[in-house]
């Protein structure tokens, strides 16, 4: 089963990941997919960063189980996740909407869509100090649906790290 992690910037999917993630550090049965990206990590991010020719080569190459652009970056989940689905292995990747439909053509899928309410989106991603005002006013007002083929799990993340961390873990296993 490949569970995709959706949901907008700052809404804190990779403080959910790298909760979730110690606690399912010892099962052989659990991966968590490193995606390859354009742009270096943040402190928060497990990212591979690639030059965007390093990037363009793999794709071309046919390295990417799944892959997508957004905001002039590439992102792309290596193939080698394939291998973990065919061997029966849970597969969690953190990935764009975009690509929902299509992910859920190839293979199995449950998404898990981590949300916020907009002043703690607002707020988070002030904090981080990428994006002016403007640029943080435009990723509020975007909507990507989740395709209405595709089932998904729903988690709000404004409270507790733990209590978010907690219901995405259930999620994961099923």
């Amino acid at each position: 089963m490949l569970v995709l992690i959706v949901g907008p910037s700052g809404v804190g999917k990779d403080t959910l990941l790298n909760a979730v993630r110690g606690q399912l550090a010892g099962d052989s049965q659990v991966r968590f997919a490193i995606r390859d990206v354009t742009r270096p990590p943040s402190a928060e991010e497990k990212n591979h960063h690639v030059s965007r020719e390093a990037f363009l080569s793999r794709r071309e190459r046919g390295g990417y189980a799944l892959w997508w652009e957004a905001h002039g970056l590439f992102y792309g989940i290596g193939a080698e996740v394939k291998d973990d689905l065919a061997a029966g292995r849970v597969v969690v990747a953190s990935v764009s909407r975009a690509i929902l439909a299509e992910a859920a053509r190839l293979y199995p899928v449950r998404v898990v869509e981590i949300t916020a309410s907009p002043e703690v989106l607002a707020h988070r991603l002030a904090g981080r100090g990428r994006e002016s005002a403007g640029e943080i006013a435009s990723r509020l007002a975007r909507q990507v649906p989740i395709p209405p083929e595709v089932a998904c799990v729903r988690i709000v993340n404004d409270g507790a790290v733990e209590a978010a961390a907690a219901t995405l873990l259930r999620a994961i296993a099923g």
